[in-house]
């Protein structure tokens, strides 16, 4: 009996967080996932070189949650700012600006990361994907940049 009401409640709130994320929530499933895959590679990366420590390995988890708590602020700010226009009697059908941009942004650092722990392992890259990938960071760091200086 205990169980079934845990299990209910867990599935509400997975559902509650499903439905406000909305266009949000592949995003963050996909950053999860490359920060997963960037903490094995590094933790390979260190075993490999023989540098591994647990206070490196444990830095790179709040470094993680960082990220976490840095999208979650973005959310949070769409969220406000959006109340607030609404408020205003203004209803613009864009919810999730900032959010969006801080979890891309933190998703190409991920595997900007990957590849070079990657890299270091000897694993063999194709130049063109290095390439592309550091340049989609500096192509949303850019759109992002000149936007805040329109303003």
């Amino acid at each position: 009996m205990k169980e079934n009401i845990l299990q209910a409640i867990f599935a509400a709130v997975l559902g509650a967080v499903t439905a406000y994320l909305n266009i949000l929530l592949l995003p963050i499933i996909v950053l999860v996932v490359v920060m997963l895959i960037d903490y094995i590679t590094g933790m390979s990366q260190a075993y490999i070189s023989h540098t591994l420590n647990s206070r490196i390995g444990v830095t790179g988890i709040i470094k993680k949650i960082g990220y976490i708590i840095a999208v979650t602020v973005g959310i949070v700010t769409d969220y406000l700012i959006s109340s607030a226009l609404v408020s205003c009697g203004i209803d613009l059908k864009i919810n999730c600006c900032f959010g969006m941009i801080v979890t891309v942004w933190f998703i190409i650092n991920e595997l900007i990361s990957i590849l070079e722990n990657l890299s270091e392992i000897g694993t063999p890259l194709p130049k063109f994907l290095v390439s592309i990938v550091k340049r989609l960071k500096n192509t949303v760091e850019t759109k992002t940049d000149k936007n805040e200086s329109e303003e």
